[in-house]
């Protein structure tokens, strides 16, 4: 097997390939270009998008050749794959917005500088907004549909799902369109590989037989394992919805917390497929008499900073480690943290428990909140706070002039008081 693809079952990322010993023997030929696309439907991916482009990265570290396709015209329309309702529909602008952060999102794993010298492959950032959005409806009729079965379509496990609740044209012409993706890619930058999670298999094996049909040479599909978690939860879910990117919509510290906190079962699983690490050092993780905790605290810090970058990283490690010390931190131990900086004068007055805690990442309502104090898991400082209609002062501060508020015994917020 080529060694490239060796090192992505090694690492358990492949789950089935429309033709491995074909696919192995032209990248031991020659660099390969492939790509793997993405649909902005949002500001940000979140860590479950991102195991195509984990994968992109060996590829390219082995010399071929990766296209990052950003779905600005298949966004607007909705990938039905994998999902159990229609998309939310977004106006061109929203769509143009979210492909600029996804943008930068990617670039922490795919490197898009050029190489002069060689030795890893050249990436690129391509927008099939460039195609789709002018094209003749009745042309692509007549050029691409016709070589479509919709009895074939309907085999499709994407589509059979969504038939059972109900599934927009609209929807039904997403696989003509990602098939047209790979057609222009193949035709115009000489594509020949393309990857993907499994749910997207239709999609690849029907953008392989459109090449085919309209005279194109030999493609491939390369599909990855759906990554659940060792308790059944979906990949990239957590207690605050999902495991964003962006650190706007889930915080640095919060996201080092993610990792740190997954299942012992998960830890090497995750090692091999969410960080750079070589195999040789994760094996240290494996087997009996394994520090997991170690293991976690590696694969937490690996992950942040290749996403959040070294500054981030080493302020979340260092508040995380503060925090077993108990609440009351140093000042280094803080600033990792996530906060939310109150007025004085807020304080003087008295800010009743409840609404304290639901201007926090710790609870979204006073009903959250209310839930947390009466089942004895809220606390200021080393206080338990049993009662839901404490008023919070000043006499809650602590050393440092500010409070440290926790929820139960992992989830800290810090309040800064000015």
């Amino acid at each position: 097997m080529n060694n490239a693809l060796k090192t992505l079952m090694d690492r358990g990322f492949i789950k089935a390939c429309t033709d491995m010993d074909a696919l192995s023997d032209l990248m031991d030929k020659e660099k390969v270009t492939f790509y793997v696309g993405a649909d902005p439907t949002g500001k940000s991916l979140h860590i479950g998008h991102m195991v195509p482009f984990f994968a992109m990265h060996h590829l390219q570290l082995a010399g071929h050749n990766p296209i990052a396709l950003v779905g600005g015209g298949t966004a607007m329309i909705g990938d039905p794959s994998g999902k159990t309702e229609m998309r939310k529909m977004l106006t061109p602008e929203q769509v143009a917005e979210n492909c600029k952060s996804i943008k930068d999102q990617l670039g922490t794993v795919v490197d898009f500088s050029e190489h002069p010298e060689g030795g890893i492959g050249k990436a690129v950032m391509l927008n099939n907004a460039d195609w789709l959005t002018d094209l003749n409806y009745i042309t692509f009729l007549r050029e691409i549909g016709r070589h479509f079965s919709v009895n074939r379509m309907l085999t499709f496990e994407s589509y059979k799902q969504r038939l059972e609740r109900g599934l927009s044209f609209i929807e039904f012409n997403y696989q003509l369109l990602q098939s047209y993706d790979y057609y222009v890619l193949n035709k115009e930058q000489g594509c020949r590989l393309q990857i993907g999670g499994d749910d997207q298999w239709g999609n690849i094996v029907s953008g392989i037989e459109l090449i085919r049909k309209m005279g194109g040479n030999e493609c491939y599909g390369l599909t990855f394992n759906l990554i659940t978690r060792s308790d059944g939860h979906k990949m990239g879910k957590s207690e605050k919805g999902a495991v964003f990117l962006d650190p706007e919509l889930f915080s640095p510290y919060d996201f080092y917390q993610y990792w740190r906190n997954v299942n012992d079962d998960d830890v090497v699983k995750f090692l091999k497929l969410f960080t750079f690490l070589p195999l040789e050092e994760i094996a240290q993780y494996e087997g009996e008499g394994v520090n997991i905790n170690e293991a976690k605290q590696r694969l937490a810090y690996e992950q942040t900073l290749i996403i959040h970058g070294k500054e981030e990283a080493e302020k979340a490690r260092t508040a995380a480690k503060a925090m077993f010390q108990g609440a009351n931190l140093g000042q280094e131990g803080r600033e990792g943290m996530p906060s939310l900086t109150l007025e004085k004068s807020v304080l003087e007055a008295g800010i009743p428990v409840l609404e304290l805690f639901s201007k926090t990442d710790l609870a979204a309502t006073n009903s959250d909140a209310r839930r947390l104090v009466t089942g004895g898991g809220a606390w200021i400082g080393e206080t338990r706070i049993d009662d839901p209609k404490t008023l919070i002062d000043q006499t809650f501060l602590d050393s440092f002039g500010e409070m440290i508020l926790r929820a139960g015994k992992k989830r800290y917020f810090r309040i800064v008081v000015k």
